[in-house]
């Protein structure tokens, strides 16, 4: 559905992005996500066509986008960053609008119109001048004009980006919901986000890929994958977890539990709860730790930033 080749932008001396390449299959929610500054938004405008690559390819449905922008749009629904809207439209005004800028008219338009809103959740604002219209309604009302013409391949950039909780989960349902025969792909900094909804996640930092797969195997990174704290009575605790082949650390924290690091991302919960048999401790809670992606998040962009900067 979208394939980018050896993607390169330059703008004037400074290259926003360098050398980016992946493919998407349909079906797929993927989070592309890096930090402020990364590239997110420069390749995410170049797949829709809105900016031509200094080098490189990309090919939408195979499709060249910068050999026939207009042919690869028609496949896209593209909701940047920030959407300009007009604000002394009415929903259906402005959605009605777009419709007919890409080419619906009459009856068809107005179905298309009717079925966004409905997807959207938008029908007790619907006659609402826009500006009179919560920052959850204008977000939904963007979603709502990139699904006008049914595109197979959605582009979010920070689709959540100033939602409060509520709003957040809305749209998350939303993306959900349309994920399952189309591709979206959306930009974002925030790891909360990528896993709550995406199957898949590209980190970029300083222009460049830095990782490529699911959130669940870029959690598993974590120097504290595996790790399981501890609330046991006792004696000789610290001294028996230290023994067990695969704990490579064990510390005590200012609440008294006790958090044990395994080797390598080894499973080690079974050693203890076994360790906790035999030297009869009283366990009154134990907790194994699935990883975090802020940890592998900060390591992946930080390694990459601090190396672009010593070669500078």
């Amino acid at each position: 559905m979208i394939k980018a080749v050896d993607l390169v932008k330059d703008f004037g001396h400074r290259r926003a992005v360098d050398g980016v390449a992946f493919e998407v299959e349909k079906g797929t929610v993927l989070g592309f996500l890096g930090p402020n500054g990364a590239g997110k938004t420069t390749t995410i405008r170049m797949v829709a066509g809105f900016l031509p690559p200094t080098e490189g390819c990309i090919h939408v449905k195979g499709i060249n986008v910068a050999s026939d922008p207009v042919a690869a749009q028609k496949s896209i629904g593209y909701m940047p960053e920030t959407t300009p809207l007009y604000e002394d439209m009415t929903v259906s005004g402005f959605l009605r609008f777009l419709a007919e800028v890409r080419g619906f008219s009459g009856s068809e338009r107005n179905s298309r119109v009717d079925r966004a809103i409905e997807r959207c959740f938008l029908q007790p604002v619907r006659n609402q001048t826009i500006d009179t219209l919560s920052k959850g309604y204008r977000q939904r009302t963007c979603l709502a004009q990139t699904l006008l013409h049914d595109p197979d391949i959605l582009l979010l950039d920070e689709p959540t980006e100033g939602l409060d909780p509520n709003q957040k989960q809305v749209v998350r349902d939303m993306i959900k919901e349309m994920a399952s025969d189309r591709v979206v792909m959306l930009s974002t900094h925030v790891l909360e986000e990528v896993e709550a909804i995406c199957t898949r996640a590209i980190i970029i930092s300083a222009g460049k890929v830095v990782a490529d797969d699911t959130p669940a195997a870029l959690k598993a990174r974590s120097s504290k994958y595996n790790a399981v704290t501890l609330a046991a009575e006792g004696t000789g605790i610290l001294p028996a977890l230290e023994k067990l082949p695969n704990i490579g650390k064990v510390q005590t924290l200012e609440n008294g539990k006790i958090v044990a690091l395994p080797k390598a991302g080894k499973s080690i919960a079974a050693d203890i709860l076994g360790a906790a048999q035999q030297h009869k401790w009283k366990v009154a809670d134990i907790k194994v730790d699935e990883g975090r992606l802020d940890d592998v998040f900060r390591q992946i962009t930080t390694t990459e930033d601090t190396k672009k900067k010593e070669v500078a």
